[in-house]
């Protein structure tokens, strides 16, 4: 049976022990990084947390939603047992009436039958770690491993630890200034994820210096079961001329081969991206975005003109 918990009926300790247990468990999921990016969250919970599904909410103008939180690519229905289409379709069907609109991203294990929403399969790339770093590199596009012949004469050096506003304040000076729908309380969040990962141990970060030892690229890795999250990552116009990110990507894979890990990309529906993902040997694979609509008609109309100039969050 599923039932819909409010944020004070889930208990905590048993949400982490499903999410932990599940065999498609993600850090997305787990309740101290749902507590950041979707104050008082809400869940779907089968029988005795043997599944489970989180509910961020949001409200605006009198409607009730539900939206994909910040820095959270998946999440959807996670499960100690091998889930069915019609499970995931049941957990969609369980979603109260209150929420009239929805625009969330389910998991790459969630297979759902088309049904009362609108459903697209969204891109992301991932590169198992198992093999060794040669077989890796073998692996890796002509026009990378030139990339990286040339990042070496650069005298490029990686540390870790690097602290995490560094590498969002690196990121908000160059590429950030394109992207609208960050806030500074989405950098916020961003930044206590990363402190609090740090403390469960949960947090890798890692920076990229020039030979004047100053700070060119910084990558943020989240542990999330068996993977490695690419979760964020900033670079200045001397690390892009330097292949910096590709240099500190490479020497990641390079630290952690032969390791029962994955490599998770975390996208790309950005076709540069993407070919840059891909170009690290790694496999494509996909995740439902789902869109369920139950405006009015007028009401539908009004929030489609919003989203045309906002994005339509909990912010």
């Amino acid at each position: 049976m599923i039932k819909y918990l409010h944020h004070s009926e889930i208990d905590k300790k048993k949400w982490d022990a499903c999410i932990k247990e599940s065999f498609n468990g993600m850090v997305y999921a787990s309740s101290w990084y749902l507590d950041i990016v979707g104050f008082e969250w809400e869940a779907l919970i089968e029988n005795d947390y043997e599944s489970v599904f989180p509910l961020v909410h949001g409200s605006k103008w009198g409607i009730h939603y539900l939206y994909q939180p910040v820095f959270t690519q998946q999440l959807g229905v996670f499960s100690k047992s091998l889930l069915s289409p019609e499970l995931v379709n049941d957990f969609l069907a369980h979603i109260p009436k209150k929420f009239k609109f929805t625009e969330i991203n389910l998991n790459t294990f969630n297979k759902a039958h088309t049904g009362k929403y609108k459903l697209t399969e969204w891109l992301n790339y991932e590169l198992d770690l198992i093999n060794s770093y040669d077989k890796l590199f073998h692996n890796y596009s002509t026009n990378l491993k030139r990339n990286l012949k040339k990042a070496k004469k650069h005298h490029l050096s990686i540390s870790k630890n690097v602290k995490p506003e560094e590498i969002i304040k690196i990121f908000r000076e160059n590429r950030g200034g394109k992207i609208k729908n960050l806030s500074d309380d989405d950098y916020l969040k961003l930044q206590r994820l990363g402190y609090m990962g740090i403390y469960k141990g949960l947090i890798q970060t890692y920076g990229a210096y020039t030979d004047k030892n100053e700070l060119c690229a910084g990558a943020i890795f989240a542990k999330s079961n068996k993977k490695m999250i690419f979760l964020f990552s900033g670079l200045n116009e001397e690390g892009k001329e330097k292949n910096a990110m590709a240099y500190l990507i490479d020497s990641f894979i390079n630290e952690h081969s032969q390791n029962h890990l994955t490599l998770d990309f975390e996208g790309s529906n950005d076709p540069n991206l993407a070919r840059f993902y891909k170009s690290f040997g790694s496999v494509k694979c996909t995740y439902p975005h789902v869109i369920i609509n139950n405006l009015p008609i007028v009401t539908r109309q009004i929030v489609y003109l919003i989203k045309s100039f906002r994005r339509f969050s909990g912010k």
